[in-house]
């Protein structure tokens, strides 16, 4: 009879070679059940195992114990534990049993929300990342997991470590929603809103058979981004959304809908007092602050349409143009717009007169050139990609055998010749 004593000797003596590795892992599958009985006693064999060099064997006594009822003190307990396996562990060995891995480290991340402190999770999870990824193009369960908690702990800016990889494979449909949702948060956090609009799209616009509150949020924020970002929102969508997500975004966004009436109209006042009758709604969304960064965008479109208009403009007529209190307030909206880059003008401090500029870039520089080359050699890399990937699924049985079907409905014998002349 099986005993944890013998799998502790098992694991000890069969985790030196693949072929090794290979055979403890049947035997610690058939021992499956007396490890999920015996799960409140599995912490203290955890000392006789090294996590480095019995990877395989310590996340199998590791996973039951995660199915304990889990309290704060219990969470204070596991946290360290599994942070140091995570740390440690073979990426070979776990390779073999990819889904109790994932557990475990679900499970970590919600003991370390249940402790408060999900800041303890960010690194350890990002590791876990990179030993589960067969490459940086490999979105994986996890991806999702560590932004959420890059978002609690606002540490936005640990986040950009998996955002910044070209991805390519996607396991799950969920995984993908869920990373580029909560990458377009982070993106919103850090004021980067072009690649927010990116990531957010990315949601909206992904194949989906029905709705999902996923796309029904990130539709919320794309159109708060788009009006802070360009100062528009536009609710046509490409042809490739779908037919699912076409129909109903817009019913289940009626009050974002409207704010984007109110804000074309480039009247704050009327901004305002919509944003304050639907607070409430902004407010149960999360998204109230970006509602009140999209009225603040208003101040800025308003002042940009005035560099179309004048070539100098006294700060006095700025703001009661756009309707700011003072010549003071309108000197700090143009001096950030300044620095963002998004106008370019002078300030003459002792007139108080603006003065607006060209923009100076001339697209010859050392550094311009170089941007230029590199986003040359990233489309050439994309575009390779993408005949790789139209080749592989040109071969693949199934989209051959769908695409056998869809010809038949559409045979050329159904239809008539292409006229020589037409009568008129």
């Amino acid at each position: 009879m099986q005993s944890i004593e013998n799998l502790v000797t098992q694991i000890q003596g069969l985790s030196s070679n693949a072929s090794d590795i290979t055979a403890l892992k049947d035997y610690l599958k058939a021992a499956e059940d007396l490890l999920r009985s015996e799960s409140t006693r599995l912490l203290s064999f955890l000392d006789q195992l090294d996590p480095s060099k019995h990877s395989l064997g310590y996340l199998y006594f590791l996973e039951p114990c995660m199915y304990c009822s889990i309290t704060k003190e219990r969470a204070n307990t596991l946290v360290p534990i599994i942070a140091r396996f995570i740390t440690s562990c073979s990426a070979e060995q776990i390779r073999y049993v990819p889904e109790k891995f994932i557990n475990v480290c679900k499970r970590y991340k919600d003991q370390v929300l249940l402790l408060e402190a999900p800041i303890r999770g960010v690194g350890p999870m990002l590791t876990a990342i990179r030993k589960i990824q067969s490459s940086t193009e490999h979105l994986t369960t996890l991806h999702p997991e560590f932004l959420q908690l890059c978002l609690l702990a606002k540490w936005y800016k640990a986040g950009l470590s998996v955002l910044e990889d070209d991805i390519y494979e996607i396991n799950l449909p969920r995984d993908f929603f869920l990373y580029c949702y909560y990458g377009g948060m982070i993106f919103i956090g850090q004021k980067r809103f072009r690649k927010a609009l990116e990531l957010l799209h990315n949601v909206v616009t992904a194949p989906m058979s029905s709705i999902n509150a996923i796309a029904v949020e990130a539709y919320k924020k794309y159109i708060l981004v788009s009006l802070i970002h360009h100062g528009q929102f536009s609710s046509t969508l490409p042809k490739y959304t779908s037919s699912a997500a076409q129909r109903n975004l817009k019913n289940f966004s009626q009050p974002y809908m409207e704010l984007v009436n109110t804000y074309n109209t480039g009247k704050i006042a009327e901004l305002e007092t919509y944003v304050q009758t639907n607070r409430e709604k902004f407010e149960s969304d999360n998204n109230l602050g970006l509602v009140k960064q999209v009225v603040s965008s208003m101040y800025k479109r308003n002042i940009q349409r005035l560099t179309q208009t004048y070539l100098t403009l006294s700060l006095q007529d700025i703001a009661n143009t756009v309707q700011l209190n003072s010549s003071k307030e309108a000197e700090m909206h143009v001096l950030q717009m300044i620095q963002d880059g998004e106008i370019f003008a002078t300030i003459n401090q002792k007139d108080g007169m603006v003065r607006f500029l060209e923009d100076p870039e001339q697209y010859k520089t050392c550094e311009m050139i170089e941007h230029i080359d590199s986003s040359i050699q990233r489309i050439m890399s994309l575009s390779k990609k993408l005949t790789a990937m139209d080749e592989l699924i040109s071969c693949d049985p199934l989209y051959l055998g769908k695409a056998g079907r869809e010809r038949q409905r559409f045979d050329f014998d159904d239809f008539d010749s292409v006229p020589q002349k037409f009568n008129i």
